[in-house]
C-alpha cells in the first residue's frame, strides 16, 4: 500500500477514541421476503457501528454485501427488522416529524451526480430545495450562495443560473455537495461519492470533503467498494461481507496489516499490491443462503490452502459463527484463522 496522501490532515480532536458515537448501528438487521417463496434475504444480518464526531469512517465492500442497505438504514430511509439506530445518544423514531428533523442533521450524497439533479433546476434552486422543504426563514440567496463556496463553486453567483448539463462532472458533484451542506449538517452519508468521476477530479472531491471535516468539523460515513479511496480519507474502515462487518479498525491498522482472508483479497487486485492478486473461488455472496459457520468460508483462500487445517479451526470455520462484532473504534476482526494465529 502506497503513502497516504499528504493533504490528508490529522483528525480533529473530536474524533477521540473515548468520545461517544455520534451516529450508531446496533444490533442492527434488515431482512427482506424471499422471492417466490423462497427463503428471506438477511441483507443486514447483526450489525454493530459507530460513527464518531469528526471522523471518517469507510464502509468496504464488493457490490452485494449489504453497505448501501446499511448506509439507507442509517439515514431512516429504511426501517430495520431488529436492532435500532442512535444518534447523538438517542435511538431514532420514525415519525415523519422526527424523521424530517433527522434528515436535516444527516445529509447523503450519492455517487451519480446527474441523477441526483433535476436537469430542469437551476444550480441555484437544486440548492435551495432542502431550505424550502425545511421551512428556512433566513436568507435564501445567502446561505445559497455560502453553500456553493463552501463546495469549491465561486464565485457562487456565477453558477446560479447554469443547469446540471452546463457543468462539468466535478461541478455537479459540488453542488450535490452544496444541496447537502446547506443546511448545516453534523454527518454526511457519502455513497460511492467519486465512482463516477475521472480520476483526475476525483481528488479534488476528496481533498474537498477532508476541507469540510476539518473546517466543518463534519463527520462522515463514506461507502465505498475502493480501498484505495478509503485509504485516503479515512480514519477508521468497516469491511463488510455479506450483511455482517467482518473487519474494523483504524485505516493504517486494516490497509497495512489486513488480518480477514477477505479484506487480504480485496486489497490483492490494487494496482501497487504485492504479490500476485487473489481470485476468489465459490459462489458470490447471496444474502437469501447465508452459510453455516464463517459466512466467508466457501470462498476462502486460507481455508482451501490448508492454512485454516494447519492452525486446527477449518472445522471451526465450516461449522462456527465467528459472531458480531462489536461497535467502537477497537480492531476487530470475525475470522477463526486470523484469532488462532495472532501473535502475542
Amino acid at each position: 500500500m502506497t503513502e497516504r496522501q499528504t493533504t490528508t490532515p490529522v483528525p480533529s480532536p473530536e474524533a477521540s477514541p473515548t468520545a461517544p458515537p455520534l451516529l450508531s448501528a446496533q444490533g442492527l438487521r434488515i431482512t427482506y421476503p424471499g422471492r417466490h417463496g423462497g427463503p428471506p434475504a438477511r441483507a443486514v444480518d447483526g450489525v454493530e457501528l459507530d460513527v464518531r464526531a469528526g471522523e471518517i469512517v469507510a464502509l468496504v465492500g464488493e457490490s452485494g454485501c449489504g453497505k448501501t442497505t446499511l448506509a439507507r438504514a442509517l439515514l431512516g430511509l429504511v426501517r430495520p427488522t431488529e436492532g435500532r439506530v442512535g444518534f447523538g445518544g438517542e435511538p431514532l423514531e420514525y415519525s415523519a416529524r422526527t424523521l424530517k428533523a433527522y434528515r436535516r442533521r444527516v445529509q447523503l450524497v450519492l455517487q451519480d451526480p446527474t441523477g441526483s439533479l433535476n436537469p430542469r433546476h437551476t444550480v441555484y434552486d437544486a440548492v435551495a430545495e432542502g431550505l424550502r422543504i425545511h421551512g428556512h426563514r433566513g436568507d435564501e440567496r445567502a446561505t445559497v450562495a455560502a453553500a456553493l463556496s463552501r463546495a469549491g463553486l465561486r464565485p457562487p453567483e456565477r453558477f446560479f443560473l447554469r443547469y446540471p448539463h452546463e457543468l462539468s462532472g466535478g461541478q455537479r458533484q459540488r453542488v450535490v455537495i452544496a444541496g447537502a451542506l446547506v443546511l448545516e449538517p453534523e454527518l454526511l452519508v457519502a455513497d460511492e461519492p467519486v465512482a463516477s468521476l475521472d480520476a483526475s477530479v476525483r481528488g479534488e472531491i476528496l481533498a474537498l470533503l477532508l476541507r469540510l471535516r476539518t473546517e466543518l468539523g463534519l463527520s462522515a460515513l463514506v461507502v465505498t467498494h475502493d480501498l484505495g479511496l478509503a485509504w485516503n480519507i479515512a480514519d477508521r474502515v468497516a469491511v463488510m461481507y455479506l450483511g455482517r462487518i467482518v473487519e474494523t479498525g483504524d485505516v493504517e491498522q486494516v490497509l497495512t496489516a489486513p488480518r480477514h482472508p477477505y479484506t487480504q483479497a480485496l486489497l490483492s487486485v490494487l494496482p501497487e499490491a504485492a504479490g500476485a492478486p487473489v481470485v476468489l473461488t465459490g459462489e458470490p455472496p447471496d444474502p437469501s443462503r447465508i452459510p453455516s459457520g464463517c459466512r466467508f468460508h466457501a470462498r476462502c483462500q486460507i481455508l482451501a490452502s490448508g492454512e485454516a487445517e494447519r492452525a486446527g479451526v477449518a472445522g471451526a470455520c465450516r461449522d462456527e459463527d465467528p459472531g458480531v462484532l462489536e461497535g467502537g473504534g477497537q480492531a476487530q476482526v470475525a475470522c477463526h484463522w486470523a484469532r488462532a494465529t495472532v501473535t502475542a
